[in-house]
């Protein structure tokens, strides 16, 4: 989680919202990724999807059976959707989110009893760290009198 952290790290100094993620196999870091929407100008292009796309890259396939995915914020629907497809063994998630977090919070997107794929979940990892990067973040943009339209960030956070 500490390198998932970094990454959420360069991410806010890119000026995008401070999510980080990577893909371990085998003790082996395979994929790496941190929020880049606003430079890819992509809106798929969140830190779990990155990261996800560099380990499948890399391992020369997009089931990544037996892999876990550490990320620093619960992921989004499309995220968790992307673990599903992905066969992900496991995924550990930092702090929570309760306008978008579709493991836990919003819904139980990876609990739905039709999918054919389960993945083992543990949340809470370094939450405050994550959590604590994401209130840095926007404090400083509407400290910047920061307002949506150009990235759609809002400037009400579920992050305060």
């Amino acid at each position: 989680m500490g390198v998932a952290l970094g990454e959420a790290e360069r991410a806010a100094t890119n000026g995008e919202v401070p999510v980080g993620a990577v893909v371990v196999i085998d003790d082996e870091i395979v994929g790496r990724g941190r929020n880049r929407v606003i430079q890819a100008a992509d809106p798929t292009a969140h830190a779990e999807v990155v990261a996800l796309r560099e380990a499948a890259q890399r391992v020369g396939n997009y089931r990544l059976t037996g892999a876990t995915l550490y990320v620093t914020v619960e992921p989004c629907l499309m995220c968790a959707g992307a673990c599903l497809h992905a066969r992900l063994g496991a995924l550990v998630f930092g702090a929570t989110d309760p306008k978008m977090g579709a493991v836990c919070s919003v819904m139980r997107a990876l609990d739905e009893p039709a999918w054919n794929h389960r993945v083992r979940v543990t949340e809470g990892v370094r939450a405050e760290e994550g959590r604590a990067l994401l209130q840095a973040f926007f404090r400083q943009r509407r400290g910047e009198g920061y307002r949506s339209g150009r990235t759609g960030l809002d400037s009400k956070s579920s992050w305060g």
